[in-house]
């Protein structure tokens, strides 16, 4: 007798969590409320600027300027709708930032850490899925789909304050203040890169799910406030000096004004406040030896220089989070 023999067929039962994106696609599955939650976050902010654009478009505005008092008149008055758009997106960049803290606080959370207290990332090892395999996809997907989303926040928060330009008294149009600035370049694209690498990091560092979204908020939160209180270093600065208050413009962004003596010691408003009723402050600062003034300052050209020194800041310290949280990972689980 014969028996023909059948070659054994390639490992088509394999299951789908031992392929890079079989692991994709179960983590997708797992969290697909979160996935629902964050698409509708970024409707609801795309639909928010979009509604404000539509009613400052349908104010009664009299003037190209927005003035809905007769133009060229000594008072200007801008529309309920333009005033009111103004104040919803004035904090546009702070809303991103915190956005991006929350994707952080769900890495750290939810996605990691959950899994590293509960023992059901052995079910994913058992399964010929590496620890490195299984935190690279924990780190890729929401680091890809948060890159892709705030890239959209940011152009559609652009296109809601370009509505502004041309307009008078709008601050608005000043890049550099504090809750603007985040949020209309990359720079919050390397806070969001940041966060989830650094949710990473603490998630396998303390494996307790409130724990490492505590220390995630603690953690982001000081580099925020360390950037917004040094970011003017991030690139040398302008300094003028003359004879008569320096006009810098308003877009550009004052670092330091003040008064100067004739060995170039700086002397600031500050100095002077306590000064005597009786006395002028300019009095004041002439008796310490002021002979002109000086701006520091940093010019509307430098706002892409700040924008992409900062984003190299924030992915270098992404980076470096990232392969912490590798070489934790493999320290204690190999």
């Amino acid at each position: 007798m014969s028996s023909t023999l059948t070659p054994p067929r390639p490992d088509a039962a394999t299951p789908a969590a031992t392929t890079p994106r079989g692991s994709v696609r179960v983590l997708l599955r797992l969290h697909r409320k979160a996935l629902w939650a964050g698409a509708a976050l970024l409707v609801l902010g795309i639909g928010g600027v979009v509604a404000l654009r539509i009613w400052m478009a349908s104010a009664k505005e009299r003037c190209a300027d927005g003035d809905i008092t007769p133009c060229g008149g000594s008072v200007y008055q801008a529309s309920y709708a333009r005033t009111s758009s103004e104040t919803f997106l004035a904090e546009g960049g702070t809303a991103l930032l915190l956005l991006a803290v929350l994707v952080g606080v769900f890495v750290a959370g939810p996605l990691i850490a959950r899994e590293l207290e509960s023992g059901t990332f052995r079910l994913a090892w058992a399964q010929s899925v590496s620890p490195a395999h299984w935190l690279a996809a924990r780190l890729a997907v929401p680091a890809a789909l948060t890159v892709v989303g705030m890239t959209v926040l940011v152009l559609v928060y652009r296109w809601g304050l370009w509505a502004f330009r041309g307009y008078p008294y709008s601050y608005l149009t000043r890049p550099y203040d504090s809750g603007i600035f985040p949020g209309t370049g990359p720079a919050v694209l390397g806070h969001a890169l940041l966060a989830v690498a650094v949710g990473a990091l603490c998630a396998v560092l303390v494996r307790r799910t409130l724990a490492a979204v505590s220390l995630t908020v603690v953690v982001l939160g000081a580099v925020g406030l360390a950037l917004a209180t040094w970011r003017h270093l991030l690139w040398p600065t302008v300094l003028r000096t003359g004879p008569d208050p320096v006009d810098i413009g308003v877009d550009a962004w004052d670092v330091d004004m003040g008064m100067i003596t004739a060995s170039g010691e700086r002397l600031r408003w500050e100095d002077c406040y306590s000064a005597d009723m009786t006395q002028d402050i300019a009095a004041c600062m002439r008796d310490r030896g002021a002979v002109g003034h000086f701006a520091e300052y940093h010019p509307l050209s430098h706002y892409w220089p700040l924008q992409l020194v900062e984003t190299g800041v924030l992915l270098a310290l992404a980076a470096l989070a990232a392969f912490a949280a590798f070489r934790v990972l493999r320290r204690l689980h190999g």
